[in-house]
C-alpha cells in the first residue's frame, strides 16, 4: 500500500515521511501499522525507529509514555517484532529522558513488567491480582544489578492500577482480513452444524491481555485451549475447549446469512476430519498457530543478559 502511495505521487518516498504518516494514521488500520513495522527488513526498522522519534517522551513516566506509544498502533503477535519494537521504545524513551535509568535494558524490562501487570490487575480471568510488593519484586536487580527506587516503581504501579491500558481497537476489516486469509483450511465436520469450512489463521497473544476491549482476532482461538482426541460417538475427533474457564467462549468468528463476518458463541469445538492423519494435521497446526504469552520469555532472555555483563 505504501508503495502504491509512492508511485502515485502521494506520499515521499522519503523515511521520515512515511514514518510520519505511520503516526498521524488518519484511516489506517493500527494492526497493519504494528506489523509492518514489526518487519525485519533494514527499511521497516529505519522506518520504525523514525515512528518512535515522532512521540515526545521528554519529561513523562514511563506508563505515560507506554500509553501514548500503545495507543498509535497495536502490538503484532509475533515475538521478534515485539522484541523490535519495544527496543526501539526503550532506547527512544531513555534518549529522551536521561538518567532516568542506568541503561535501556532496564528500560526494556520495566516496561514489560508494566504491561504484564496491566495484564494481571484487569484482565477478569486473573483471579490472584498481584500486591504492589509482588511488582517490586519481580523488579529487583533490573538496573544492572541495582534496584529501582521504590517511589518510582509505586507511581507506576498506582497508575496502572487506576486507569488499564487503552488498546486501540480493530475496525473490523482486520477480522475480515484474517478470515480470509487463513495459513490452514479445509472441510471438517462440526458436531450440531453439518459440513463447515473452517479456516485457521495464526493467532495474537497480545489480545489475551485485555479481552475486554479486542475483538476476536481468528476464525479458531483461545489463549491456551485443550485438544481432546477423545470422542467415541465420531471418527477421527478432535475438540477445542478451554479447561481453566469453565463456560468461557471460544473466541471465534463466522460468516452469518449475509456474509458478514460476525462472532461465534461456542465454548467448545467437536470436530471430525475425514482420516487420522488428516486429524493430526488439524491438530498440529492447531497447536503451532497457539503461542504462548511471549513477554514472559523476552523479559528472562534481558535479565539473563543483565545477570551476564
Amino acid at each position: 500500500g505504501i508503495q502504491y502511495l509512492i508511485e502515485q505521487q502521494l506520499l515521499s518516498s522519503d523515511l521520515q515521511e512515511i514514518a510520519k504518516f505511520l503516526h498521524k494514521g488518519e484511516g489506517l488500520n493500527k494492526t497493519a501499522i504494528g506489523d509492518f513495522l514489526g518487519g525485519r527488513d533494514p527499511t521497516n526498522i529505519q522506518i520504525l525507529q523514525a515512528f518512535v522519534a515522532c512521540h515526545q517522551f521528554a519529561n513523562l513516566n514511563l506508563v505515560q509514555a507506554l500509553r501514548q506509544f500503545l495507543w498509535s498502533f497495536r502490538l503484532p503477535g509475533e515475538a521478534q517484532k515485539i522484541d523490535r519494537m519495544m527496543e526501539a521504545f526503550a532506547n527512544w524513551y531513555c534518549k529522551c529522558n536521561p538518567g532516568v535509568f542506568q541503561s535501556t535494558d532496564t528500560c526494556y524490562i520495566l516496561s514489560f513488567s508494566i504491561i504484564m501487570l496491566n495484564t494481571s490487575l484487569h484482565n477478569p480471568n486473573v483471579k490472584d491480582k498481584p500486591p504492589f510488593e509482588r511488582f517490586v519484586s519481580i523488579n529487583r536487580g533490573i538496573d544492572n544489578g541495582a534496584d529501582l527506587p521504590e517511589e518510582l516503581l509505586k507511581n507506576l504501579f498506582e497508575s496502572i492500577k487506576n486507569e488499564p491500558f487503552s488498546i486501540p481497537e480493530d475496525d473490523g476489516n482486520d477480522l475480515t482480513h484474517t478470515f480470509f486469509n487463513p495459513s490452514r483450511e479445509g472441510w471438517l465436520l462440526k458436531l450440531g452444524k453439518g459440513r463447515d469450512r473452517l479456516p485457521l489463521a495464526p493467532l495474537s497473544p497480545l489480545p489475551s491481555c485485555l479481552p475486554s476491549q479486542i475483538s476476536p482476532r481468528s476464525p479458531l482461538s483461545i489463549p491456551k485451549p485443550s485438544i481432546s482426541t477423545v470422542l467415541p460417538l465420531l471418527r477421527n475427533c478432535f475438540e477445542l475447549f478451554n479447561p481453566n474457564c469453565k463456560g468461557q467462549k471460544i473466541k471465534a468468528c463466522k460468516t452469518d446469512g449475509d456474509g458478514k463476518v460476525v462472532e461465534g458463541k461456542h465454548q467448545s469445538y467437536k470436530i471430525s476430519a475425514a482420516t487420522p492423519a488428516e486429524r493430526d494435521e488439524w491438530i498440529e497446526a492447531i497447536r503451532t498457530s497457539i503461542t504462548q504469552d511471549p513477554f514472559y520469555d523476552l523479559v528472562s532472555a534481558r535479565k539473563k543478559k543483565i545477570a551476564n555483563k
